[in-house]
């Protein structure tokens, strides 16, 4: 009963806690929903602002200004750890005079939304991430306050915001304000912070995107030939997305990375010391005299850092740095005040891009007018005045004599170009055209019917009421030319559609520097010829007087060599090894020699081809004269022999030894003087033909009279005997037989040589290296050599016989002369195989041809000469009675 009791008060008590919670939303239901979306408590508040009222804004996030703190120890708020004072990157502040001067000239243009004044408020970045965000925070909300978490009324004229410098300012920046859809337009150089980044779809650049500056260092390292390079980048995400970019690119287009030096990025005060410190140490490997050339990756910080390690450079007994250095667009000589005495010779000479720019007709007289107390609205101008120019605008800075009190009539054109510049900047140009970009973008949006009448006070107040939104349609595809003369147009992927020019840094003592412009980088011109370099108007280091330096792992390979990688060794370090005989190399670090053609020999250094000379045995060369006159003189020597013979045929002598067998062996040794003149000459499908087949039928018969003349002496002592049997075979029958038959096997011989493979005119580009030998090719090796070797057993079987008939007691036995004679004959030919077989080019042709000479000259003498002297000079000896009794 008592639990029942206490569950119906607890019921009770719950229906008045309702009843009230009902009564309370019936009281508010009718008030209007408020959100106080302001706090006075700001943790990080932004002390550097410009600002000027208008009805349009632009917001523009700027890096001057840089805090450096100590390491946090995480015991006290880190904004209260600052250094000293914020230092200020003077030469940034021109960015936001850029602003500032397009502002200004929108608002006195009566062409570009007349009766509109546009304004714009600039914060810092800090070089800060956090800082970043919360500057952006600030420019999209209404109150500018700090209300993390909450999403406050997004300022209503803020149509687009300008920034960042780097790429991750402008990622930090994009990541919050492309959630509103607001136009975003960077003046720097921008890459994603991971392969494969976010898209952002509101975000426009004003520089194209970075692959297209490494293309172009690509292709000016081929044009200088520098192959061993140094490469520097900072020791963050962005320089190992670098790394991993340029790298394989290198390497594609066979360029070495002598070393990757990574630098220290800028963090806190106590840790940026003790790495750079640090990499003092490291830093020895720049100092390779080899490696004359270093590719630095030139985002914030990488100039400040490489800067600060040139400084200690003297200060560690380092010798002197001269390097040709190439940098990316973002390169500039950033100098803090403390930096205005830093020597900056070591870049003196050096190369970089820059996006393209003119100079604007009246930004340097809106320069000149620059005063501490030009604007009201300036939050810059002060830390800016003060470290620029080394004094104080407030006599309570002062301490001591370490500063002093500003005029405020300081000149801005008095200050080195390490702190300021009059000349427009790249960057500065870039915000210009952002500005103008976004003007133009909303022109095109309210753009009047008439172009000659103002906008009415509704039109004006449409457009103060424009949505940021609404401007990208329009942003991507304008198209116009700026005060300067250029055009103006994004492509597809909203970056500039513009090129990049090369610079030439030439430095001086004072501080000061020009840049040079000595080419043109057009990234979407035809492949190869994206680069255009003028390098005669290239100011080089001096210690280079003047000349090209270079960068190699060694020497190069001069034509004539070849590269031979090293072991364990880079592609880039090879040994030169001289090409072979037959090979080339015309030009300089060639990885192979190449072959020369057919028809050509490669020359004495080797490299370059020559083309062959082609040559044959001719007439008109002197061993050719000598061989054609040897030739005819045998053949009219053996022409007069056979005539001394015809003349005393009836003389014993000639009668001896079968008198038709000596005509026809004279008449075969006389063709054989004349079958050497086939050799010489340019050789045709005739001669080839009948060369070597003249030659062989003609020995053929020679040698088979020889064989016959033995063959008669042996039969005829033979059948001289009582009783013979051999008498029967005594006669011209068996002597026409052996010469008939022996020269008809020939012949056979040659016939099929014919038919299977003849001979046939060839050139030889093989034999004779710098010659191209028209020759006879003999078709068929194996029935040359037949014909051959028939000769060789014909004169064999002549030596034999011969040999065995020597010393028959026959009154008029020539046996012993044909011994010598196929002794000499078989000793020829023997020779000559070999000698063929060594020889080339026309060499060959001339053995042959002193062969047929010597073994027919040999048969000519031995055989013919003994007989002769007796016909010519002892004729009383030529008497039958005379010689049998000589020989008895």
């Amino acid at each position: 009963m008592k639990m029942s009791n206490w569950k119906e008060r607890l019921l009770v008590k719950l229906l008045l806690v309702l009843l009230v919670l009902l009564v309370l939303l019936a009281c508010h239901a009718g008030k209007k929903h408020a959100i106080n979306c302001t706090t006075d408590v700001d943790p990080l508040p932004l002390s550097h602002e410009f600002s000027q009222p208008g009805d349009l804004l632009i917001g523009g996030v700027a890096s001057q200004v840089f805090l450096v703190h100590e390491t946090p120890s995480f015991e006290k708020q880190p904004t209260n750890v600052l250094i000293k004072e914020p230092l200020s990157e003077t030469k940034n502040y021109q960015h936001i005079l850029a602003l500032a001067f397009a502002i200004k000239e929108i608002n006195e243009n009566s062409h570009l939304l007349p009766n509109i004044t546009w304004g714009f408020l600039i914060l810092n970045s800090y070089f800060n991430a956090r800082m970043t965000n919360k500057a952006i925070l600030s420019l999209l909300s209404t109150q500018r306050q700090f209300v993390p978490n909450y999403k406050c009324d997004i300022l209503k004229n803020l149509i687009a915001v300008i920034g960042g410098l780097d790429s991750e300012t402008s990622v930090n920046m994009a990541t919050i304000i492309d959630n509103c859809k607001m136009p975003q337009l960077t003046y720097g150089s921008f890459s994603p912070l991971q392969d494969g980044g976010p898209q952002f779809s509101s975000l426009y650049q004003m520089v194209p995107k970075e692959v297209y500056q490494y293309m172009g260092v690509i292709r000016l390292l081929q044009y200088f030939s520098w192959k061993w390079i140094g490469v520097l980048a900072v020791d963050n995400e962005r320089g190992e997305r670098f790394l991993r970019t340029i790298v394989p690119l290198m390497s594609k287009e066979f360029i070495c990375s002598a070393f990757t030096l990574r630098l220290p990025k800028l963090t806190y005060l106590d840790d940026l010391t003790d790495s750079i410190l640090r990499q003092a140490v490291t830093f020895r490997v720049v100092l390779d005299d080899k490696v004359r050339v270093c590719f630095v990756y030139s985002e914030h910080p990488s100039s400040f850092v490489l800067r600060l390690l040139l400084f200690l450079v003297p200060m560690i007994s380092y010798p002197p740095l001269h390097k040709v250095w190439i940098a990316t667009s973002q390169w500039d000589f950033e100098s803090m005040s403390f930096q205005r005495m830093w020597d900056i010779e070591s870049f003196h000479g050096s190369l970089s891009f820059a996006v393209h720019s003119k100079q604007l007709p009246r930004f340097q007289i809106f320069l000149r007018a620059i005063k501490p107390s030009w604007a009201k609205g300036d939050g810059f101008i002060q830390n800016f005045w003060e470290q620029a120019f080394s004094c104080s605008l407030t006599v309570s800075n002062i301490h001591g004599d370490s500063k002093n009190i500003c005029t405020g009539e300081e000149k801005l054109e008095t200050l080195p170009g390490i702190l300021f510049e009059m000349d427009m900047t790249g960057h500065s140009y870039n915000v210009y055209n952002a500005v103008c970009a976004v003007a133009h973008a909303l022109k095109i949006m309210h753009r009047p019917r008439s172009n000659h009448r103002q906008l009415t006070q509704g039109e004006q107040k449409v457009v103060q009421n424009v949505q940021s939104w609404q401007l990208h349609r329009f942003l991507r595809n304008i198209t116009f030319n700026n005060s300067a003369g250029d055009t103006v147009h994004f492509n597809e992927n909203g970056e500039l559609k513009t090129g990049f020019d090369v610079t030439n840094w030439v430095t001086f003592p004072n501080g000061s520097f020009i840049r040079k412009r000595v080419g043109r980088l057009e990234p979407w011109a035809p492949s190869g010829k994206e680069l255009t370099i003028h390098d005669k108007k290239i100011t080089w280091h001096r210690t280079f007087n003047q000349v090209v330096p270079l960068s190699i792992c060694n020497d190069n390979c001069h034509p004539g060599y070849s590269r031979r990688k090293k072991e364990k060794e880079k592609f880039c370090c090879y040994d030169c090894v001289p090409c072979p005989e037959g090979m080339i190399s015309a030009k300089k670090d060639m990885d192979s020699c190449i072959k020369c053609p057919q028809d050509h020999y490669s020359s004495l250094h080797r490299d370059y081809c020559v083309p062959k000379v082609i040559i044959f045995l001719s007439y008109e060369e002197p061993l050719g004269t000598l061989l054609a006159t040897l030739a005819i003189s045998f053949f009219l020597v053996t022409v007069l022999v056979l005539g001394i013979f015809v003349k005393h045929r009836k003389s014993p002598i000639v009668k001896a030894n079968n008198r038709s067998l000596t005509y026809i062996l004279l008449i075969a040794l006389a063709h054989c003087f004349l079958s050497s003149l086939l050799f010489i000459g340019q050789p045709g499908k005739v001669t080839c033909l009948l060369r070597q087949m003249t030659f062989g039928v003609i020995f053929s018969v020679a040698i088979s009279s020889v064989l016959a003349k033995t063959l008669t002496v042996i039969l005829a002592f033979m059948s001289a005997k009582p009783g013979s049997r051999m008498r029967p075979l005594v006669g011209k029958k068996l002597a026409w037989s052996v010469v008939l038959s022996c020269s008809l096997v020939q012949v056979g011989i040659c016939v099929l040589w014919l038919k299977i493979s003849p001979p046939f005119p060839a050139m030889d580009m093989r034999s004779v290296n710098e010659n191209i030998t028209l020759e006879c090719n003999e078709g068929s090796a194996v029935l040359f050599y037949l014909v051959l070797g028939y000769m060789g057993f014909l004169a064999t079987v002549s030596l034999i016989v011969a040999f065995l008939a020597r010393k028959l007691p026959d009154s008029f036995n020539e046996a012993k002369f044909i011994t010598f004679s196929m002794l000499l004959f078989c000793s020829v030919w023997l020779s000559f195989i070999p000698a063929y077989m060594s020889t080339k080019g026309k060499s060959t042709v001339a053995v042959e041809i002193f062969s047929i000479l010597v073994s027919a000259a040999g048969l000519l003498a031995c055989i013919f000469s003994p007989k002769c002297y007796i016909i010519v000079l002892r004729p009383e000896l030529n008497n039958r009675g005379l010689l049998i009794n000589r020989n008895k």
